[in-house]
């Protein structure tokens, strides 16, 4: 098949009033539900916000028109449930060949900070946008993934079988999503396309796919010096300060002046294929690559080289912190010295550096030798391997121009995301001879897991449409034997490791 026999034109017409009609509607309830992944909700079973968004979810795709659908909530014991769906290859299409289509129900908590007017909870529309937690991220992606299959049908195009996995606990890691596939192993089969709408984008204007995914090293990091608080007057200048030595023991990983990663460790060798895409990336996006990000005035990045901030957020190691405990509040802070103080540590990794590996190297770093004899505990809670994309195969690269250009009017583009998605290095390992299109909606200021999240509609419309034309090049591709087995090896030095968190 010819994919330029692909109308975009009617595609688009399908696929906006199929967003405006039901999607839309959709997502709508789905923010009011506070489904917050395991990790922030150790009641979900009890609270039953999981099951609200699975049942909302299932509802609508069991109403819509595709012939041979199935669709099961699978539930295994003690873990998240999962929605399967499998569509049958249509008119023509390769029922041997498979695309399997990637997304997630569960949310990011509140978060605090959010406009008067918004919450989290609170779905509002504005200036073609929706507001509120999880609609961008992921749960347009069962919506996307459904109506770019529904509008391939209604121009009676043909495509191979497709697979429609979304899951429960991504952003606690995806640690019920192994057993999942797994035990769905038949029935899945040998996907020769996963497509993943739980990506970013770079701009609202053309199709960006993700090339790599940094890994996730981190937990809870206490320095302890006393039994109980005493009185700072009495104790300052004798007991050494629990929140100096904690402060000492992070100098040991980072500058504290450039925030460079000082264990030599974690640094990788940067492809030299990513080093150029980054340079475009800093070529098209301008300040954009750091002016999304809400600075107060007078405020700096990190760089006065684009490329190298690119580079900074999706190549190598950085460090947050990103909760704190044995402080109280300000409001209620006496003159203590306190006992002990404990933060939340973030270690974002390289794609190619082995999370086991790094997570061994933080606890060297931090728990060796402590200052004073203070006791120093690192409950690691992650350590977990980024992902490279294997290179891509000459038919996916066409179909994603293509693509990009029908629905948009600009070439496509490519760049790493500084964020994890656990499912792309465990489907590495699982189907090496896949092909990936990672891609998304979160763009810039659409703030994921931070206060005024919004989905941009219209993002939401065009890359379901271009989800659409990829499935057709596939089955074009597929119908030519160039799928099945035929994907490239990957760069020199990428590697698929274990799970980590968003």
């Amino acid at each position: 098949m010819d994919t330029s026999l692909i109308d975009p034109t009617r595609a688009e017409r399908f696929v906006s009033s199929k967003w405006d009609d039901e999607i839309v509607p959709q997502l709508v309830e789905y923010i009011r539900i506070p489904n917050k992944s395991p990790m922030f909700d150790a009641d979900w079973v009890a609270n039953g916000y999981m099951e609200d968004a699975v049942r909302l979810m299932e509802g609508w795709a069991r109403a819509q028109d595709i012939p041979g659908m199935q669709l099961e909530v699978i539930r295994l014991e003690g873990r998240t449930p999962l929605i399967f769906i499998d569509i049958p290859a249509a008119n023509g299409g390769n029922a041997d060949d498979c695309v399997l289509l990637y997304g997630h129900l569960d949310k990011q908590p509140e978060m605090t900070g959010w406009d008067e007017d918004l919450g989290p909870w609170k779905p509002v529309l504005r200036d073609g946008k929706l507001y509120g937690r999880g609609g961008a991220d992921d749960g347009y992606a069962i919506y996307g993934s459904l109506a770019a299959i529904m509008a391939l049908q209604e121009q009676k195009l043909p495509h191979a079988r497709c697979v429609v996995l979304i899951e429960a606990c991504e952003e606690s890691g995806s640690y019920d999503l192994p057993a999942y596939v797994d035990h769905l192993a038949d029935r899945i089969g040998q996907p020769s396309l996963v497509v993943c709408l739980d990506s970013g984008c770079g701009n609202y204007d053309q199709l960006w796919c993700t090339t790599s995914l940094r890994g996730l090293a981190g937990g809870n990091f206490t320095v302890k010096v006393l039994e109980e608080g005493v009185h700072s007057g009495d104790a300052s200048g004798v007991v050494p300060s629990s929140f100096r030595l904690l402060r000492q023991l992070l100098s040991r990983i980072e500058d504290e002046k450039t925030g460079r990663i000082l264990l030599e460790g974690l640094h990788v060798e940067i492809p030299a294929e990513r080093q150029q895409q980054a340079e475009k990336c800093a070529e098209v996006l301008d300040t954009a690559v750091f002016d999304k990000f809400p600075f107060l005035p007078g405020m700096t990045p990190m760089s006065d080289e684009l490329a190298e901030l690119v580079l900074n957020r999706t190549w190598r190691p950085a460090l947050s912190v990103t909760g704190i405990g044995g402080m109280p509040q300000l409001e209620s802070a006496g003159n203590v010295l306190r006992p002990h103080t404990a933060v939340k540590l973030s270690l974002r990794l390289p794609p190619t550096l082995d999370g086991k590996r790094a997570g061994e190297l933080l606890q060297e770093a931090l728990l060796s030798d402590p200052p004073n004899g203070a006791k120093v505990t690192l409950e690691l809670e992650k350590a977990s391997s980024g992902w490279n994309a294997p290179a891509m195969a000459p038919w996916l690269e066409s179909a994603v121009d293509a693509a990009s250009q029908a629905f948009y009017g600009r070439p496509a583009m490519y760049m790493g995301e500084g964020g994890s998605i656990p499912f792309m290095g465990m489907l590495g390992e699982k189907f090496p001879g896949a092909q990936f299109m990672i891609t998304g909606v979160l763009g810039p200021h659409s703030n994921a897991h931070g206060p005024n999240e919004f989905l941009h509609i219209d993002m939401g419309k065009r890359v379901t449409a271009c989800v659409a034309h990829v499935i057709a090049a596939h089955q074009a591709a597929s119908s030519r034997g160039e799928t099945t087995g035929s994907a490239v090896a990957a760069d020199s030095g990428t590697r698929h490791g274990d799970h980590g968190c968003c």
